[in-house]
């Protein structure tokens, strides 16, 4: 697994000769509605098991949840499940919020 920080994820969506990841949003949706990064995909890390087969194991995913451990623990899963393109967003959202959109609500 790879990691990320939020200022290197925003120069990476801001660049238009990279292909976007997949931004897998692991949060519960109560947390989601708060705030997320635009164009995320949410599906919270209790049913990410049952819904693997919804992602693209040949795709860029970064996994992002509130500081970055559950999202670790989801990245973790996918690469034992034969993922090999796979994230982590150190900080997670709340990092993402101090550093690179300070208008995004914090909890």
């Amino acid at each position: 697994m790879q990691h990320i920080t939020a200022p290197e994820l925003a120069a990476w969506l801001a660049d238009p000769s990279r292909p976007k990841p997949l931004l897998l949003d692991v949060r519960e949706n109560w947390e989601f509605e708060t705030c997320h990064i635009e164009g995320s995909t949410q599906i919270p890390m209790n049913l990410i098991p049952i819904r693997v087969s919804e992602l693209d194991d040949g795709q860029d995913i970064v996994c992002v949840c509130h500081h970055g451990a559950r999202s670790m623990q989801v990245a973790a899963f996918l690469e034992r499940n034969g993922f090999s393109n796979i994230t982590n967003l150190t900080g997670g959202i709340h990092a993402w919020a101090v550093q690179v959109d300070p208008s995004m609500p914090k909890y």
